[in-house]
């Protein structure tokens, strides 16, 4: 078995939940942690604890700790801390689910976690209402008021003082739903050590200094979001600006006014920062570093976001059933292309996904990673977990990669979306980023489409950038001396954007859905 270890060595793991390894950085009460990036309301390290075990307190004197599960379903505001928190300190499990669900789409989610108790904000509260016909939900609390749900006031109870007992290797304590881009959404069930180990795993890496601010709009209910951002800045004792949505003006004056050094992004951030007009109205000379994840960056991109910012552009990689992070950009040793290292504690394999064979440095195959940050499965799903844990713990990502010789990983597409053109494997996120080269393109998505003679084809989506009217001819010339010959897109469609999940996840369903229904 040929196997990559981290170069960063090994981690020592904890008996913390992840509430207490997180007021581990929350020590200074007066330091101001969370700030709400619409109102400019501010709360201290000792705000957010006490609102943390009073809510716990509550949620205990109602009987929901262990065995329960918590719905929350909330755009970022700091109230998100409070109720995650509090619940992982009554001992319960919270599920996270995406704002802009449908009833239909909540109240699935709601039955596979068997969530007792939804807490959402008043703009979500008709579709909250609808959701959880049907489902074992008591009630609803509303942060704030609103007609039909009980106040999250009449929550807050007498402090909890302590953590309630819980098995912080066993107990699930976060069970977001992974993306669903093939079939039904899966609960991915995260302990108490799977979330501790892996701020272990980031902050030697990431390099999170105390007081250091960051605006956080990558969604909380996501667990880039809720891990790299909300858990990890609180736990390093720095502070984040909540931003309910992404909006590119506020994003720019949020960094601007609070001198941001680092930025956590998507890589439909990433376009924006390379391309857009608006980022020279605005001062950003505080940035040292704009870090992409959730979905394959080119490196052309990445440069030109580090060129236009004056700053590194850094990648790294991971994914729900791991916590997130498997794999860090060290700086100043930032590669292009490149997702970076194995973080510590972590061992890697590339394995050839038609033979099963192990494959060395600089050949390309199936990522499958093994580590502490693991999921421990998917909910009520054991044969999902079974195709994706092996036996020993080895989890299979999907995803084809390379290690160079100094360890580090190239993410080169999921396997399942890969290309068949006459027998050549072709990458659509390859294409992609070659395509977003081209300065008439804003946006670009590659599916293979049906085709008689070659199996596939490649099929591009473009956004056309502002005041541009690139032709398919142009794109094409653009390509030609780029790709390989089986690797020239042969069908354009120009759209106006490009549908993608809250993670920046590109839905190549949509489109391959969009294609059939001709």
């Amino acid at each position: 078995m040929a196997v990559f270890e981290s170069p960063f060595g090994d981690i020592r793991t904890s008996d913390l939940s992840i509430t207490e390894r997180v007021f581990e950085g929350m020590q200074n009460r007066d330091a101001v942690t969370l700030i709400d990036g619409v109102t400019a309301r501010e709360w201290t390290a000792g705000e957010l604890a006490d609102s943390v075990k009073s809510f716990a307190g509550g949620l205990a004197e109602r009987g929901f700790g262990k065995g329960h599960v918590i719905a929350l379903m909330a755009p970022n505001i700091p109230e998100f801390f409070t109720i995650f928190h509090g619940a992982a300190w009554a001992g319960a499990t919270v599920t996270t689910v995406n704002p802009t669900y449908t009833a239909h789409e909540l109240q699935y989610q709601l039955n596979d976690a068997g969530a007792d108790l939804l807490v959402t904000v008043p703009a979500f509260v008709e579709t909250a209402t609808a959701g959880v016909e049907g489902t074992k939900v008591k009630e609803i609390v509303v942060i704030g008021e609103a007609e039909g749900a009980v106040p999250l006031s009449e929550y807050m109870g007498a402090p909890l003082a302590a953590q309630a007992p819980v098995d912080v290797a066993e107990d699930v304590v976060a069970l977001p739903y992974s993306s669903g881009t093939t079939g039904l959404p899966k609960g991915v069930m995260l302990t108490h050590r799977n979330l501790v180990v892996n701020l272990d795993q980031i902050m030697p890496v990431g390099r999170i200094e105390p007081g250091e601010v960051t605006p956080a709009f990558l969604p909380f209910f996501h667990i880039y979001g809720l891990e790299v951002l909300l858990n990890l800045y609180l736990a390093a004792g720095a502070r984040l600006v909540t931003m309910p949505r992404f909006d590119l003006e506020q994003f720019l004056r949020q960094v601007q006014e609070h001198r941001a050094k680092k930025l956590w992004i998507v890589p439909p951030v990433a376009i924006a920062l390379a391309k857009h007009p608006m980022i020279d109205q605005f001062d950003l000379s505080s940035v040292e570093q704009v870090n992409s994840a959730a979905a394959p960056l080119g490196a052309d991109l990445a440069e030109a976001v580090g060129k236009r910012l004056g700053c590194h552009a850094t990648q790294a990689y991971g994914m729900t059933e791991m916590s997130p992070a498997s794999h860090v950009t060290p700086l100043p040793d930032a590669r292009a292309g490149s997702v970076g290292q194995t973080v510590p504690g972590t061992r890697c394999r590339i394995v050839d996904s038609e033979t099963g064979a192990d494959l060395g440095p600089g050949e390309e195959g199936e990522l499958w990673v093994q580590g502490p940050q693991v999921m421990k499965g998917y909910l009520n799903n054991p044969d999902a977990t079974a195709k994706t844990l092996t036996a020993d713990g080895w989890l299979k990502t999907g995803d084809v990669a390379m290690f160079d010789e100094d360890g580090f990983l190239f993410i080169r597409d999921r396997v399942k979306e890969l290309i068949k053109y006459k027998g050549f494997q072709v990458a659509p996120a390859e294409l992609e980023a070659e395509i977003l080269t081209h300065p008439g393109v804003a946006d670009a998505a590659v599916i293979g489409i049906p085709d008689p003679e070659a199996g596939e084809v490649p099929m591009a989506f473009l956004v056309p950038a502002p005041g541009a009217s690139p032709t398919e001819e142009e794109i094409a010339t653009h390509l030609s001396d780029r790709v390989a010959h089986y690797k020239q897109v042969h069908k354009f469609a120009f759209v106006d954007a490009i549908p993608k999940s809250a993670s920046g996840k590109i839905l190549r369903r949509v489109l391959r859905d969009q294609v059939a229904a001709g």
